[in-house]
């Protein structure tokens, strides 16, 4: 899937829609359509059919009314691209969690993999230029405040939160890759391994790759599959904690 970008309209005019600073008719009827109708259509072709299948005429077809009637409220798909990633940003739960900062920051990377696998899409949008609107900035700063009064610079409290954020795109990537590759194919993994047996016992040679033998029937054995991605999430995470426990143990 072609990879989308944030920013990538008039950043203008989407600061001007996040923000609601856009000028208004005072006269006339009232809008047939909104802002937020066409994002919350948009974000439901994305999250059914894909992000490829978002288009303006896709979305306008899903409202019921012609693309240029869109475009009144919305310039173009860049700027509404910019939309959808705020609004699901600011639809986190944003829960608060007992415990110290551990707790905190296991709950932030928590609530992005429900994020990303509720709307897997995100997976394929890069927002090294985010939207700067209400749902980026509120996220920013729920995150932020996991690590806050903690033993952390300001430059390393961003760092800590991109560093969860990143491990959490990386590991619920895969994760939606393997479901993806289930329902084209139409088979589980198991079935897929079991079809392919006996052509894997002929090269799966154990006297050439031990290791490789060893650890691979270990995990298959463990998962009745190749690889389990509720572990590997769990497994991985805790390691990235660990790592900025370790940086404030040793200061």
């Amino acid at each position: 899937m072609n990879q989308e970008y944030s920013g990538s309209g008039d950043p203008a005019k989407s600061l001007e829609l996040l923000w609601g600073l856009q000028s208004k008719p005072t006269r006339g009827p009232k809008p047939a359509l909104s802002v937020d109708k066409i994002v919350t259509a948009a974000i439901k072709i994305a999250d059914a059919e894909g992000l490829a299948a978002m288009s303006i005429r896709r979305v306008a077809d899903e409202l019921g009314v012609g693309a240029m009637t869109l475009y009144r409220y919305v310039p173009g798909k860049g700027e509404l691209l910019d939309l959808m990633v705020d609004t699901v940003y600011g639809e986190l739960p944003r829960r608060e969690v007992p415990g110290d900062w551990r707790a905190r920051l296991d709950e932030v990377a928590r609530e992005n993999r429900e994020m990303y696998l509720a709307h897997p899409w995100l997976l394929h949008v890069a927002v090294s230029r985010p939207p700067l609107g209400p749902g980026v900035m509120v996220k920013y700063e729920y995150e932020l405040s996991a690590v806050e009064g903690i033993g952390l610079t300001d430059v390393e409290m961003d760092a800590a939160v991109a560093l969860v954020n990143g491990y959490v795109h990386g590991a619920v990537r895969s994760a939606v890759e393997a479901a993806s590759v289930i329902q084209r194919s139409g088979i589980t993994d198991k079935e897929w391994w079991f079809a392919h047996e006996p052509l894997l016992q002929k090269i799966g040679d154990a006297t050439k790759f031990p290791l490789a033998s060893r650890v691979g029937t270990t995990v298959g054995q463990e998962f009745d599959a190749p690889y389990n991605s509720d572990h590997g999430f769990e497994f991985g995470l805790a390691r990235v904690v660990d790592g900025i426990a370790t940086l404030l143990g040793n200061r």
